[in-house]
Parts: structure tokens; C-alpha cells; sequence
């Protein structure tokens, strides 16, 4: 757990180009041509909360003011000003705010394929680098996270591409670790993923959880458990993510958020909208809008 320090409020606010929200938060989530493949997001929660969610990459966010408090498997951490959270792809995990301030924040949400490099030619890691643990009391890491930002929020490719460098780098060292094998060995774990490749084949229409488990040769009960064991959460959860994350793509591809609801097996936009912002943080039309800008 992080020990909280103290607030801060010398995060530097939402930008011009932030979305705003209601009571007091706001919230940008965008990516800059000087760093391809990387998202970025900064935003200011007070009673908005993530639901049970995973990413394709890593996580790794400073927290600038309040708390952040994020479930995990393992149970729950909080993060307060000076405070690193890292997490690994595929990790399921919720946030919400652990003060009735809320929290603020900067999250870069780096690719599978840049922090492989970076471990590759800063670390003696070998397999997938990964962290090893979830949050730290890293208050320098954490002002460079920002810098990170503000660099590419102005234009200044050299500056935001030196600095993430050598913060993923600084971290893997300091917290990295190889990430287990992704090969599923049980048989529950091998029924989970064939389950999974269903429902990402069938995401429009996905079957019941009984003519799931029945065309998996395996029960309802059992499929869940494994499900749930593999991935973090149920399949239901899982396909709302998943929906999510393809929609995603799609919106970055340029399509309307009302087409891409339609296409990930949404009812309709609004049902889009309702999740995508609880995934996410922004609504899809903004995310759409920050891309083709």
C-alpha cells in the first residue's frame, strides 16, 4: 500500500482540450504522433468509478491529488500524492476513489511492444517483463509521469519520448519482474479460453452460458469458475470489456460511435455510451474526436 503524504493541487487542471464533467471532474484521454501506439489519459474523479476491466498494455499512472483505491484478485490498494500504480495487460482490476475528494491523476498507457524494448535494452529481464508489484512511493517518477504529459501536450517530441523512456525503464528495474506464461495448463483454464475465443468470435451474438458451456462439453457452474479463474471475472463482464475495447478500435479507425454499437453488439449508442465511459473515462465521442484530431 501507498502511504498517502499529503494533496496536491499543482496538478495543472484539465487543458482546453479536456472533457468536461459534472461535479467537478474532468478528464482527457487522447495520444500525441510523437508517441506512436500510446495512449494517454488525465483526468480529475470524484464519484466516478471504474468497473471490473482489463487492457491490451500496461498501466502505470501518478497520482497528483486525493486517493485512487484500486481492486484487485489479491484485494485492494490505495495510492495518494507521490504514488506509482502499475499494472500488467490483462490484469483485471476496478478504481474509484478512496476520499470523498477523489482523485487526480496522469496514466500513460504503454504498449506490450515498447516496454519489451525498453526491458530488453535497459534490464536483464528475460520472457515478458511485467511489474511485480502494484503501487510504490515514487514522488520523482511520478512528477516525470506529469512532465511526460505536459511535453506532449505542447508539442515537444523530444522531451516526451526521452522521459517515458526512462521512467518505464526506472521502473522495470526497480519493480519488474517476468510475467507468467499465458499458456493455458488445466483443463478448466483451456475451457476458459476456448470460451473466450467464442465470445470474441460471436461478440454481436454470443450464446447463453448453457449453450455456452454445452458446446464446450462442460457445465454451466464449471464454465464460470474457470472463466472467472482465468480472467478475473465472469464471461458477462468480460464481453462488456471486450465490447468496449473493440469499439475502441473501431472509433480509432474512424467509425461513428452509433455504427460501433451496433457492430460490438451494443443495443444502441447510448448503451455504447454508458459503458465506455465507465470503462474508459470519457465518452466515445470524445475519445473519437481526440483521435482524429
Amino acid at each position: 500500500m501507498v502511504m498517502v503524504s499529503g494533496e496536491s493541487t499543482a496538478d495543472g487542471g484539465p487543458g482546453a482540450a479536456a472533457v468536461p464533467r459534472a461535479r467537478g471532474e474532468w478528464a482527457r484521454h487522447w495520444r500525441y504522433d510523437g508517441l506512436p501506439g500510446l495512449d494517454l489519459l488525465r483526468a480529475r474523479y470524484v464519484r466516478h468509478s471504474f468497473p471490473r476491466h482489463a487492457h491490451d498494455g500496461y498501466v502505470v499512472c501518478a497520482v497528483t491529488s486525493g486517493i485512487e483505491e484500486v481492486g484487485l484478485r489479491q484485494g485492494t490498494v490505495r495510492a495518494g500524492h507521490g504514488g506509482i500504480i502499475m499494472i500488467n495487460p490483462e490484469v483485471a482490476h476496478t478504481a474509484r476513489a478512496g476520499a470523498p475528494e477523489g482523485w487526480t491523476y496522469a496514466t500513460l498507457y504503454p504498449p506490450y511492444e515498447l516496454v519489451t524494448e525498453i526491458a530488453e535494452e535497459t534490464t536483464v529481464l528475460r520472457g515478458t517483463p511485467g511489474f511485480d508489484r502494484t503501487t510504490a512511493e515514487e514522488p520523482q517518477l511520478g512528477r516525470m509521469i506529469t512532465e511526460i504529459h505536459r511535453a506532449a501536450e505542447t508539442g515537444n517530441a523530444l522531451a516526451a519520448d526521452s522521459l517515458l523512456r526512462t521512467v518505464v525503464a526506472r521502473l522495470l528495474r526497480r519493480y519488474g519482474g517476468p510475467l507468467p506464461a499465458r499458456t493455458p495448463r488445466t483443463a478448466g483454464a483451456r475451457t476458459a479460453a476456448r470460451a473466450r475465443v467464442v465470445l470474441e468470435e460471436r461478440m454481436a451474438d454470443p450464446p447463453s452460458l448453457e449453450r455456452l458451456a454445452q458446446e464446450l462439453g462442460t457445465s454451466p457452474f464449471a464454465l464460470l469458475r474457470a472463466f472467472k479463474s482465468a480472467y478475473g471475472m465472469p464471461p458477462h463482464t468480460w464481453l462488456t470489456d471486450a465490447r468496449v475495447r473493440r469499439a475502441r478500435r473501431l472509433l480509432e479507425a474512424g467509425h461513428a460511435p452509433a455504427d460501433a454499437a451496433v457492430t460490438v453488439g451494443f443495443t444502441d449508442q447510448p448503451h455504447l455510451n454508458r459503458h465506455f465511459t465507465r470503462i474508459v473515462g470519457v465518452p466515445p465521442g470524445a475519445y473519437r474526436r481526440e483521435r482524429s484530431a
